[in-house]
């Protein structure tokens, strides 16, 4: 009878075993070169100004292109490779909702400065107009979902950014 119960425990050990490592795909988001990102939102008012406020609100940091408007820039900001998306979402990483997810904007493919992802409004994607992969930027970690970024193999991701809770009630962004 004991015999029994462990072939029929190691059995749904192995069958979990296969379905656990079957679920994982190895992402590589480390594709674009590292520059430094330094936004500094930790004061409570301009996180309400430049910030983002919920599920699927999103918006572009762009030192060169001046973006946001209005956004004072010092020189110790700096904006990643290609500049910086920042978004509400889920972390996938630690199951948090609603928080501010922040990514660079290079498509890691075409891994270039000049050509960045831009998000598709109905689907909440970030999708970049050469290549045309498609990027999970509020659920799964910005990893690819279709396009050539999901069908290599590590499959693509954007290149993630830290966003620190502030104690003035506001965020910084960093690499």
């Amino acid at each position: 009878m004991r015999s029994i119960y462990r072939f029929i425990s190691r059995g749904i050990l192995g069958c979990a075993l296969c379905f656990i490592h079957a679920g994982c795909t190895q992402i590589d988001d480390n594709r674009i070169p590292s520059v430094p990102v330094s936004i500094n939102l930790a004061d409570a008012g301009l996180w309400n100004v430049y910030g983002v406020s919920g599920f699927g609100v999103w918006r572009t940091f762009e030192r060169d292109l001046g973006l946001p408007q209005g956004f004072h820039y010092t020189g110790t900001t700096y904006t990643g490779y290609g500049g910086i998306l920042l978004i509400g979402g889920m972390d996938p990483f630690n199951s948090d909702t609603d928080t501010p997810l922040a990514y660079d904007l290079s498509c890691p493919v075409e891994c270039r400065r000049d050509v960045r992802v831009r998000i598709d409004e109905k689907t909440l994607d970030a999708v970049c107009p050469v290549c045309d992969s498609h990027y999970n930027v509020v659920m799964q970690g910005g990893a690819a979902t279709s396009g050539k970024a999901y069908s290599h193999k590590p499959r693509y991701g954007l290149r993630r950014y830290e966003c620190i809770p502030a104690q003035l009630g506001g965020y910084m962004i960093r690499d």
